[in-house]
């Protein structure tokens, strides 16, 4: 608890201090992530009231209902903060006293990440393989496989014990723990070999050691002379292609943020209907759904992502307009504006993050980052009232724009 109490004081992105590691874990998503996931452990491990009144006075400042994020790992872990806080509310039967409604706009983001998975979160929602693994990018994208499998079952158990489901933003949709925990069983059974390779990407198991390494074993076309019990590798791409090949590293490392989530999930469905903290609690029957959305407004004439949300909307307001269109060489091309407005009264919007999908020519205004598209440097925040504009030319309809994280300050 000293420990939080210190990182809280003296607030940094690790990689500030440690500049090695900038290059291979750099932190992107700044330190607000962590902060609130401590937080929320620690409220969970100790019960004192003090851990959960900083994640619920913090939640806009840090970005914990800012972000609409659908991926969990290392670096961003939003989801797991978001999901965390909904397990709270969930426990108290929707009754949480002065941080009610705090903690349900932490569940629409916690829905919206479960809904993305299904491919129930319009413009946000996760991309698959042709054999059903999510994938986000090429380097070691089973990281995200297994700790989306493990956040969806524990989501799942939470979800039926309290008679609920995750309501999704595309037509009013629900998404049942019986289909959370389903689709988590089936992104574990994809890693153990049920997969168009019909490939495992756990090791088989052996006695570790290591007497040679990179110098002597590293170029060798020998077969492993180690075998790392139960790893998980970074598996296949976008189309389940996979080489098994020592110095393709983005397939091929293991990883413990690989392995960690996954053995979670792997107990979870170990235990089956019949036995654990929430055996008694079955998933196959599902449950009925109460509508309501969890994504940033899009008004505007063209074809929206996703609706408004009824209530607890965020204060990011997007607008689209075609204003031009020309042909050229037998194509008809489109000069597309997007409006984005700060409709907080009082408070600044910083570390703007902005989705974009079905995008296909230039475009200017915004600058590329891990997690979307940010403001150019010069325009660092968005103040209340205030709007940034950005403009894209393709010879396409419009693509999806959205919010992906913010923090309100």
């Amino acid at each position: 608890m000293n420990l939080f109490d210190f990182a809280d004081k003296y607030r940094g992105r690790y990689d500030s201090s440690i500049t090695v590691a900038r290059k291979y874990y750099a932190s992107s998503s700044g330190y607000g992530a962590e902060l609130l996931w401590a937080a929320a452990w620690l409220h969970e491990a100790t019960g004192e009231s003090r851990y959960l009144d900083y994640l619920a006075t913090n939640a806009d400042a840090l970005g914990g209902t800012g972000w609409s994020i659908n991926q969990f790992g290392w670096d961003v872990k939003y989801p797991g903060v978001q999901v965390l806080a909904a397990m709270f509310l969930l426990r108290r039967g929707g009754n949480a006293g002065a941080h009610a409604n705090v903690l349900r706009r932490y569940k629409q983001k916690a829905d919206l990440f479960a809904c993305s998975c299904l491919g129930r979160g319009g413009a946000n929602s996760v991309r698959r393989t042709p054999g059903g693994m999510v994938y986000h990018q090429s380097w070691n994208n089973v990281q995200f496989v297994t700790s989306a499998a493990f956040l969806l079952a524990a989501y799942a158990d939470h979800l039926a014990a309290a008679g609920q489901a995750a309501q999704c933003p595309s037509g009013g949709s629900s998404a049942q723990p019986s289909e959370l925990l389903a689709f988590a069983r089936s992104q574990v059974d994809y890693i153990l070999g049920s997969n168009p390779r019909a490939t495992s990407y756990m090791a088989n198991p052996s006695f570790v050691s290591c007497q040679a390494g990179y110098s002597s074993w590293y170029h060798r076309r020998s077969a492993n002379p180690n075998l790392l019990d139960g790893a998980t590798v970074g598996g296949p791409d976008e189309y389940d292609n996979f080489a098994d090949e020592r110095d393709n590293y983005e397939q091929t490392e293991a990883t413990t943020y690989n392995n960690a989530p996954l053995m979670g999930v792997l107990a979870r469905l170990a235990a089956g209907h019949g036995g654990g903290r929430f055996g008694h609690h079955s998933v196959a029957a599902d449950l009925p759904a109460e509508a309501s959305s969890s994504t940033a407004i899009n008004r505007t004439s063209l074809p929206s992502p996703t609706p408004a949300a009824p209530e607890h909307a965020s204060p990011i307001e997007i607008e689209q307009n075609a204003t031009a269109s020309w042909t050229e060489r037998g194509k008809t091309y489109h000069r597309y504006a997007v409006t984005v407005t700060n409709r907080s009264l009082i408070k600044t919007v910083h570390e703007l993050h902005i989705g974009i999908s079905k995008l296909y020519g230039q475009v200017w205004g915004v600058d590329k980052a891990r997690y979307g598209y940010v403001l150019p440097s010069g325009l660092p925040s968005l103040p209340a009232g205030k709007s940034a504009s950005f403009v894209y030319v393709q010879a396409a309809p419009p693509a999806d724009v959205w919010v992906t994280g913010y923090k309100l300050l």
